[in-house]
């Protein structure tokens, strides 16, 4: 006859009623071990590191460090705003929901391989990114991270991130804003990766990313596709993200969106922008 929970092992006591609460605990660990193990692998998607889990900056001892709120500083000219600018922290949303769901791109396109190099390493490069808030403008780094700024251009030129929602906010511990993914779930890319550059980058001092970095999130060593963040306030990451562009003007926009807030969907400080944040239009082009 086959085993079941009412035959008992050795190691259960002989008392039934101790032998049953030993069997019914054991019965939701193992039910507990299958859920953890499902949630771990829904959750492999292309992110930086969340803010709710950065043992440098957000947790200690498994409680979470929250950062004073402050109300961001009035708004500058996007003309003339530059990455030397620090703008305040975002307030917690705690409580708060975003009223709309991010829908993904339609017939967003996808490659099998990385394309072909077709940027001047050499020379100067620029992008925009023209939110419904406002734009940001980028100087892309083309000599320190060339397959980066190269795939970058090259899907800014496809129309690929034209209407794509970003999907993520961080405003505790870690202050930027994600974009790329046309599926907004964050896990979706275009289709190819491509290998790591520029981690070594002097700008990235102390485990720090400076506001007004732009940077390439990603799923572990070498994965980079579509996913990118934009730092709008100085932020405690490990060197395990690409950076490959400086914002030169628009800070202002960002700090705005960030004091929006977000939905904690991914735990404290991190989740779904409350208001909508679409990339309607990015160009990028050597100048």
């Amino acid at each position: 006859m086959a085993p079941n929970d009412t035959q008992r092992p050795r190691d259960l006591p002989k008392d039934p009623e101790k032998r049953r609460r030993e069997l019914q605990r054991r019965k939701l660990e193992r039910q507990a071990a299958i859920r953890a193990q499902k949630v771990a692998e829904n959750r492999k998607r292309t992110a930086i590191i969340g803010a709710s889990v950065i043992a440098v900056a957000a947790v200690v001892i498994g409680t979470v460090a929250f950062w004073p709120s402050s109300k961001p500083k009035p708004a500058a000219s996007a003309s003339t705003d530059t990455a030397s600018s620090t703008p305040s922290a975002a307030p917690s949303s705690t409580a708060a929901k975003a009223t709309y769901t991010i829908t993904p791109k339609k017939n967003a396109a996808s490659w099998k391989t990385e394309p072909a190099m077709t940027i001047d390493t050499s020379g100067n490069y620029t992008a925009k990114i023209n939110f419904g808030q406002g734009a940001v403008d980028i100087k892309l780094d083309a000599k320190d991270a060339p397959h980066t700024v190269n795939s970058f251009v090259f899907l800014a030129n496809q129309h690929f991130f034209d209407g794509i929602y970003c999907h993520r906010l961080t405003t505790q511990g870690l202050y930027v804003l994600q974009c790329g993914d046309p599926t907004g779930t964050g896990s979706g890319g275009p289709g190819y990766q491509f290998k790591d550059e520029n981690l070594s980058s002097p700008t990235l001092k102390g485990g720090n990313y400076p506001a007004g970095t732009v940077a390439m999130a990603n799923s572990g060593a070498n994965t980079n596709g579509s996913q990118f963040f934009l730092v709008y306030k100085d932020s405690p990451l490990p060197a395990n993200y690409t950076p490959f562009g400086t914002i030169t003007g628009g800070l202002d926009v960002l700090n705005a969106i960030a004091a929006k807030g977000e939905n904690d969907a991914n735990g404290p400080g991190d989740g779904m922008p409350i208001n909508p944040v679409i990339m309607n239009t990015v160009t990028a082009a050597k100048n």
